[in-house]
């Protein structure tokens, strides 16, 4: 028995020796025939070997494309020549071993132009088809599905019966439906895929089908016509909804960096214009808690931005404190000296960045959780930084809103916010609700500062980039008015991102700002009216 199963693999590995032995004799026929002819010769031969299917042939093709493919002038055979000096050393196309050394002079260059570098370049890719790594394969089907590549029809087609992979034998019947489209395929096949192109609905599909239908004769211009008129419209309708998305997201964000803003000027009427240093406080605070991790516990380094969160809020908080017990205690009711005093405690604390950081740039990483996006369809993705962002929003959002009309602190800033006399004659202490309320505000806007390091950079202007628009939001909503905050934050976000694409982010951010104080004009108190004690003193 042993005897019998030792002959059985011996005349199976026989069998495939012979086998491969064939595939190789017949690669190195083709391979030889890119010596000889024209350009059109070498044409015809690069589709006959992007034909055989062979992935031994990209390297032949790469030193087609570089110009270390040879032809020995004595028997027509084609070497890939290796190194510089003469004689030079010749490696078999077939095996990639060394075949001896030859004479310069006995061997031709075989020559390409630049069509030829593109057809190969197309070759190369048809090739890959047949890799044995999935992701390879599939990469491949994709660039044809780009280009709609004609020479690869009959690669693809012997790619799609042998592919196992479902998400790639999908990629790869799409790529053989761009490339059917573009070869000499009777109509019935290019009907066929169109509507596989149809189905594909992105940008890409609907170039190619134009393009088609550009070129073509009926049947075959018509329906590729009202195939890429299809597209087209649906793209418009996920582009709109792009669009939406990305006001939302803009919203969320400018929502984060205001919030605290409508807290201190709504209940204590200050305005604050160090209110964007202290988003980039937040922001060092979560680069400094990120790199602390990464040196003393790098196997929490994927949860930085989740520490981070509670570590900024309280810096960021107790800082608020200490400059609302510092500076704004002894400045109420006087705006004009507010205002100039919290001006030049954004220069200082800038300056302070800059002398403790320096005025590069700081990167923090997103964590493993953060990346990548959902695609909804092939016009509409979203990645999962703004997911993540909006969720974050929200949940600060409503927990203020919890935190305001639940718990005795939140009752007491409404107080003292309504009127602030009845409020101290009710027991209330006044004066550390305003230093509570001006820390709360402040943590916020660190909370706001952790966000945006996954959308912007880390650097001492930060908070500038953000401090008109805070205001333009709380105005814009109603002083004072969480609701109003919100609304009015995706009200810009929204208009921000539709006004782009027309007028240019500068120009878009222009008419945004006159229509705000337009809008003032008629509505001082902004879309929620809130009372406050500046109102009725």
């Amino acid at each position: 028995m042993t005897g019998l199963m030792k002959h059985l693999i011996i005349c199976v590995l026989t069998i495939l020796t012979l086998l491969c032995g064939r595939a190789f004799a017949g690669t190195a026929d083709l391979v030889n025939a890119l010596g000889p002819g024209d350009f059109k010769a070498r044409e015809q031969a690069i589709n006959a070997l992007v034909a055989s299917g062979d992935p031994a042939a990209v390297p032949v093709l790469d030193a087609l494309e570089s110009g270390t493919l040879y032809m020995r002038k004595a028997d027509k055979t084609v070497f890939i020549i290796k190194g510089d000096d003469d004689p030079v050393t010749l490696i078999d196309p077939a095996t990639n071993k060394e075949a001896g050394t030859s004479p310069k002079a006995d061997l031709e260059k075989v020559k390409v132009n630049n069509a030829l570098r593109g057809i190969i370049s197309s070759a190369k890719s048809g090739l890959t088809l047949f890799s044995p790594d999935t992701a390879t394969r599939k990469a491949a089907a994709q660039a044809i599905l780009k280009s709609g590549d004609a020479s690869a029809v009959d690669a693809l087609e012997k790619a799609v019966a042998a592919e196992k992979d479902p998400s790639t034998l999908a990629v790869m019947k799409q790529a053989f439906a761009a490339s059917v489209l573009n070869s000499q395929r009777p109509d019935a096949d290019k009907l066929a895929a169109i509507e596989v192109l149809k189905d594909v609905g992105n940008r890409d599909a609907a170039a190619l089908l134009s393009a088609v239908a550009a070129s073509a004769n009926d049947p075959v211009k018509s329906a590729a016509a009202a195939a890429a008129a299809s597209i087209q419209n649906s793209q418009a309708v996920w582009t709109l909804a792009q669009n939406l998305w990305f006001g939302v997201s803009l919203g969320s964000v400018l929502l984060l960096a205001a919030i605290g803003l409508a807290i201190t000027f709504g209940v204590m009427g200050i305005i604050n214009m160090a209110h964007g240093e202290l988003v980039m406080v937040g922001a060092y605070t979560a680069y400094v808690t990120q790199q602390v991790i990464t040196a003393y516990a790098p196997g929490l380094a994927d949860y930085s931005l989740i520490i981070s969160v509670p570590t900024a809020f309280i810096v960021t908080g107790a800082l608020g404190m200490a400059i609302e017990r510092t500076i704004i205690r002894f400045l109420y009711g006087r705006p004009l000296e507010t205002l100039l005093a919290t001006f030049g405690l954004s220069l200082v604390l800038q300056q302070g960045v800059r002398s403790l950081f320096g005025p590069t740039n700081k990167d923090v990483s997103a964590p493993s959780w953060m990346a990548g996006s959902i695609d909804i369809t092939s016009g509409l993705s979203l990645t999962m930084n703004r997911i993540v962002i909006v969720g974050f929003t929200l949940v600060i959002f409503f927990g203020l809103m919890l935190l305001m009309r639940k718990s005795p602190i939140g009752l007491q800033m409404r107080a003292v916010t309504q009127n602030r006399s009845m409020a101290r004659s009710m027991g209330i202490k006044s004066a550390w609700v305003d230093t509570l309320t001006f820390g709360l505000g402040s943590g916020i806007a660190g909370l706001a500062g952790v966000a945006l390091t996954q959308i912007d950079n880390v650097s001492p202007n930060l908070g500038q980039n953000y401090i008109i628009d805070s205001f333009l939001v709380v105005v814009f909503g109603g002083v004072g008015n969480l609701w109003g905050t919100l609304a009015g934050a995706m009200a810009l976000g929204i208009a921000n991102k539709f006004l782009e694409p027309f007028a240019g982010a500068v120009l878009g951010k222009i008419i945004i700002l006159i229509c705000v104080i337009l809008f003032i004009q008629k509505r001082p108190r902004g879309l929620f009216a809130l009372k406050g004690r500046w109102v009725e003193s």
